[in-house]
């Protein structure tokens, strides 16, 4: 037996609706709630997490917040990185990033294209991503970390105007 192309193809849209359906089916069970934590809250988040990180439970109602939709956004990010489009903006206004010491108008510029608007977007990353994200920082590359930017974000996305001034110095905007 030999196989063709439009056999392989057909193939593979098979596969991808039967995973979609799995994930679609898996996101509608309703997750036990385990020792006192609340639902969707991990067992290995220390009590100290910052509460601005937590995702909401019911951010936009019972849709939006299944594995499908998970995977729907995060194919979007990658498409949209491979293609060069602008990634997936997570709700919210954005905030006055050229507040944080040691931004400018086109660093605010630079972070936008790559889709950072809030101070929590960047006070979230990780090592990985804050380094996956300074490679992409093109003239600023590098200011990530001399500049504490991060660090900076973390106390503003807070709302810990008081630490930030007493670390930082006087806020700027």
């Amino acid at each position: 037996m030999t196989l063709d192309i439009t056999t392989i193809l057909i193939g593979l849209i098979v596969l991808g609706l039967v995973i979609m359906l799995v994930g679609l089916v898996a996101s509608r069970r309703k997750p036990p709630q385990v020792g006192g934590r609340a639902e969707g809250e991990s067992p290995y988040v220390a009590s100290t997490e910052r509460p601005y990180m937590k995702k909401p439970a019911n951010l936009d109602g019972p849709q939006g917040n299944s594995v499908a939709d998970e995977v729907a956004v995060a194919t979007t990010d990658v498409a949209g990185e491979v293609l060069g489009v602008p990634p997936h903006h997570a709700p919210g206004p954005a905030d006055d990033l050229s507040r944080i010491k040691g931004v400018g108008p086109k660093f605010v510029a630079r972070l936008n294209e790559l889709g950072i608007t809030r101070y929590d977007q960047l006070a979230g990353l990780n090592a990985n991503e804050a380094a996956h994200l300074d490679e992409r920082m093109g003239p600023f590359r590098g200011r990530l970390a001399r500049d504490r930017v991060i660090e900076q974000a973390d106390y503003l996305a807070r709302g810990d105007h008081e630490g930030f001034e007493e670390k930082f110095g006087k806020l700027g905007g």
